[in-house]
């Protein structure tokens, strides 16, 4: 019987695998340098998390879930986002009693969203995003956006805008939610089913529609920014001011809503209009109650993620290119005496060099394709008489040419060499 893999999920094969890690190590690196620690949560959580943390409005919560039963008749749920985990840890562990920001990033975090697979966006996909809580600032909300914009500025991600907006707060949305019903209620029957459920349960989400019609719709809708109570317009024009000393380039977009129910104040989104690779490669904002509301203390938080398949088929249609590290510096061929071989190779190992064998023990010609095959920058030949003698044949790939040199002062030299531009990788 033949398996595949489930629809929607993917396998990252060896070929593929460095781009990730590439990535990876540029999030790694950046996030330390603005002292951003690194946290994992566990896949599984209480399916009541993400009803009160994402919200049961969410297009996520009521269709896209993978929410089951356990065997001790728990409904559990594979994380279909990352933040909630984080905000579970952060309480559970008490982490508020700590000194305040807290920050911290995930990384290739698996997410599970049961919805139609399509480029970048598959059932099983990973994302990196970070959260700080404790510090209602706008420069808080300008130095999330800062982070993202280097991390794809490193990775040569061109032609990024950052889209910014403010959804209010729990002072100033139950106006506005009203001023959206008086528009949207002489049109709502002729919206898609899923408006019509939002009407009356998240108004606000009326504006989220993908659906052509409703969109045109929404188009005339009023907007939330003029609806804002004074701290939330404060916020806003500090986080401006905040983007312009950093001479960030931002459009205000007042459409963007996001789609989680915990957001409050900033919304932004950093999309890519590169042509071939247009849409949002980056996406977060502020919630500020969503920590009380999961049973922690009353603490502000912001963050953002941003999808690693989205994001490398973005750098893909750019031609960003990765180079591929090497598999192999030497590789050893000692004529039909495998042990030694494995011993030179396993010594040379040791020291931090990149060595192969062959461990079939095939042909000198096959051997030599098979380092070829491996990107083998050296071979190392030793036959019985150079063992004999101590000696061995270094012979350089890339133009044929061969020196004999003593082992001793051969293998310190591979060392020297290759240990030293391994590590400047």
């Amino acid at each position: 019987m033949k398996f595949n893999a489930l629809k929607g999920f993917k396998d990252v094969l060896p070929d593929d695998s460095f781009r990730w890690q590439y990535v990876e190590q540029t999030m790694r690196d950046l996030c330390a340098v603005y002292g951003i620690r690194e946290i994992r949560t566990p896949v599984l959580e209480h399916t009541e998390l993400f009803l009160r943390g994402v919200g049961d409005t969410t297009d996520i919560v009521q269709k896209e879930t993978y929410t089951f039963d356990d065997r001790g008749e728990r409904s559990i749920t594979l994380k279909p986002e990352g933040t909630a985990g984080v905000v579970r840890a952060f309480v559970e562990n008490g982490l508020a009693n700590g000194p305040q920001p807290t920050k911290m990033f995930y990384l290739n975090c698996p997410v599970f969203r049961y919805e139609r697979p399509q480029a970048g966006r598959l059932r099983e996909h990973h994302q990196f995003g970070i959260e700080i809580f404790g510090s209602q600032s706008a420069y808080t909300d300008a130095e999330a956006i800062s982070l993202a914009l280097s991390v794809l500025h490193a990775l040569k991600v061109e032609d990024l805008i950052v889209h910014i907006n403010s959804i209010g707060c729990a002072e100033c949305r139950p106006q506005y939610h009203a001023a959206l019903k008086a528009y949207f209620a002489p049109h709502i029957d002729e919206m898609c089913q899923t408006c019509k459920e939002r009407f009356d349960r998240n108004p606000l989400r009326l504006l989220d529609c993908k659906v052509d019609h409703c969109k045109e719709i929404a188009k005339g809708a009023p907007k939330m920014l003029d609806y804002l109570c004074d701290d939330c317009k404060t916020h806003f024009e500090t986080l401006q001011c905040a983007l312009q000393a950093l001479q960030i380039p931002y459009e205000i977009d007042p459409t963007i809503v996001r789609g989680l129910d915990y957001y409050t104040k900033t919304v932004f989104e950093i999309i890519s209009n590169h042509i071939g690779s247009q849409g949002t490669v980056c996406g977060g904002g502020r919630y500020d109650k969503l920590i009380e509301t999961i049973g922690g203390p009353s603490m502000p938080g912001v963050g953002f993620g941003m999808g690693m398949e989205r994001l490398l088929l973005v750098m893909q249609a750019q031609n960003v290119e990765i180079e591929e590290p090497s598999r192999c510096d030497v590789f050893i061929h000692t004529f039909g005496d495998i042990e030694r071989a494995f011993v030179l190779c396993m010594q040379l190992r040791k020291a931090g060099v990149k060595a192969e064998f062959d461990p079939l023990n095939r042909s000198t010609k096959a051997q030599m394709r098979y380092a070829e095959k491996l990107g083998a920058t050296i071979v190392l030949f030793e036959g019985e008489e150079e063992r004999k003698n101590r000696k061995v044949n270094l012979r350089r790939m890339s133009d044929g040419e061969q020196k004999e040199y003593d082992l001793a002062m051969a293998m310190e030299a591979l060392e020297a060499t290759f240990v030293a531009f391994n590590l400047s990788k």
